[in-house]
């Protein structure tokens, strides 16, 4: 990955914020081994689906329910085959190649803002 100097004002543009994962599934039409999840940000933002290839570090979609993750909320959804993803779940990619979740180290409110 190519690294470049941004402003801080296109940095303030990104919107990061954790919400907690209350739904997880198997994405079976997906292209990638991937999970379909739905984050709960709280009010205002509500709940919004994801989609997500964290399959190798995460064997079990059930094991996901009520984890906190980093998202940013402010991308236009994408379509992901017959799924529209409405935010991005961030996430760590291992030596291994595996995705490792970015996860606040306490709990903190839905819909907390990154500082």
């Amino acid at each position: 990955m190519a690294n470049h100097t941004i402003t801080w004002a296109d940095f303030e543009q990104v919107e990061l914020r954790v919400g907690t994962i209350i739904q997880a599934q198997v994405f079976a039409e997906a292209r990638n081994p991937a999970y379909k999840l739905w984050v709960d940000f709280g009010e205002p933002l509500g709940v919004k689906k994801s989609s997500a290839q964290i399959t190798r570090h995460y064997p079990d979609p059930s094991a996901l329910l009520g984890k906190q993750v980093l998202c940013v909320t402010n991308f236009a959804p994408k379509q992901v085959g017959p799924f529209m993803s409405e935010v991005l779940v961030t996430g760590l990619v291992t030596t291994t190649g595996d995705v490792v979740l970015v996860v606040p180290d306490e709990r903190v409110p839905d819909g907390t803002c990154l500082a």
